[in-house]
C-alpha cells in the first residue's frame, strides 16, 4: 500500500503543477485583460476593472512563486555545498552536507 500512496501523490502532484500552473496562468492572462478594458474585434468598449487587473496579478504572482520554489527545492543541495545556506531549514530531513571544518551541518 505505500508504493500505491506515493504513486498517487507524485501523479497527483504533477497534474497539479503539470496541468494547473499553465491554467492559472491562463486565468490570470484572462482576468487581467478583462481587467484592462478597451474594444473588442466587434467594437464593443469594455470598462477597465482594477478588481480583475489586481487578481490577473496575483495569479501571476502565483504561478512565479511557484516556479522560483521549485527550483529552489530542485538545487537546493548544490546551494547548501557551495554556500553553506538551507533554503528550506523548516523541512525534516534535509539535506546535511560536510563543512569545510569538517563538522556536520545542520
Amino acid at each position: 500500500m505505500h508504493y500505491a500512496e506515493s504513486i498517487f501523490r507524485v501523479l497527483f502532484i504533477g497534474l497539479l503543477l503539470g496541468a494547473g500552473l499553465p491554467a492559472v496562468f491562463a486565468m490570470g492572462m484572462l482576468a487581467y485583460s478583462f481587467g484592462a478594458g478597451g474594444e473588442e474585434a466587434d467594437h464593443v468598449v469594455h470598462k477597465p476593472n482594477p478588481a480583475l487587473k489586481f487578481l490577473g496579478i496575483a495569479l501571476f504572482v502565483l504561478v512565479a512563486w511557484v516556479i522560483v520554489t521549485a527550483v529552489a527545492w530542485i538545487t537546493r543541495a548544490t546551494v547548501i555545498h557551495h554556500f553553506g545556506i538551507d533554503l528550506f531549514p523548516m523541512m525534516p530531513g534535509g539535506i546535511a552536507p560536510h563543512h569545510p571544518s569538517g563538522q556536520i551541518v545542520k
